[in-house]
């Protein structure tokens, strides 16, 4: 089993670098993943405690959560196959986004429901399983910490990850958690803040393999691979 220190991967769908949405969300993050060398010294313009949480993950929507390479493969093994899984398929519709309270924290979400992204983001998980380790003990323990219902623990067990399959849903973090009483605030800033990019008919055109070289690292883009076409639209690392 790999040790807890080796790196961590995650499929991620994020807007092309130069996109209009994904400039903003750099701004208000504070940090770009698709820079290898990014420090934390850019001052977000969201505020360092409104974002620490998505700062660190990058601006992203999760296919397939992070998880650690098994022993039998390598990550070139992954590129390779995740370039010939785009190849195969054409741009998934996500549609227009808002903003919406997912939890605790905000996010973007379709405006609309979209019920081929489930199955595009189950395709995924299913797919890319056989590239996984096993949880080990700590992250198991740290996961089933959280209250998990009997669907949740399964799904975690199963897959690495409890929001999968029946229980995905697509969305774009932006903030840590928010107290109820600034709530209204925090939506009213972000809707005038997300505003001009929201109305796009947006599509996962490419998936982005996003890398954590250890616990305490951030995010980083690694590399991106189009859809239908599967060609390596940037490699970081």
């Amino acid at each position: 089993m790999p040790e807890p220190c080796s790196p961590r991967y995650g499929i991620y769908y994020t807007p092309a670098r130069e996109h209009p949405l994904t400039v903003a969300a750099i701004s208000w993050l504070g940090r770009d993943a698709f820079q290898a060398d990014a420090t934390r010294d850019a001052r977000p313009e969201a505020g360092g405690l409104i974002t620490s949480e998505p700062r660190r993950y990058g601006f992203h929507a999760t296919l397939k959560a992070p998880f650690r390479l098994r022993e039998d493969t390598s990550v070139e093994e992954l590129e390779q196959a995740l370039g010939r899984f785009a190849a195969s398929r054409p741009p998934c519709p996500i549609g227009p986004f808002k903003i919406d309270l997912f939890g605790d924290f905000f996010a973007l979400v379709p405006a609309s429901p979209i019920p081929t992204l489930r199955g595009f983001a189950a395709q995924t998980v299913e797919e890319f399983d056989r590239f996984r380790a096993p949880m080990d003990g700590d992250d198991l323990e740290r996961r089933m910490s959280r209250q998990v219902d009997e669907v949740e623990t399964t799904n975690l067990i199963t897959w690495g990850y409890p929001y999968v399959l029946g229980l995905f849903r697509f969305h774009m973090t932006l903030t840590d958690r928010v107290p109820r009483d600034g709530r209204e605030a925090m939506r009213a800033r972000l809707e005038g803040r997300f505003e001009p990019y929201l109305s796009e008919d947006y599509h996962i055109d490419a998936m982005s393999l996003f890398v954590q070289e250890h616990r305490s690292a951030d995010f980083v883009v690694r590399s991106q691979f189009a859809l239908k076409t599967g060609a390596a639209l940037k490699s970081v690392v």
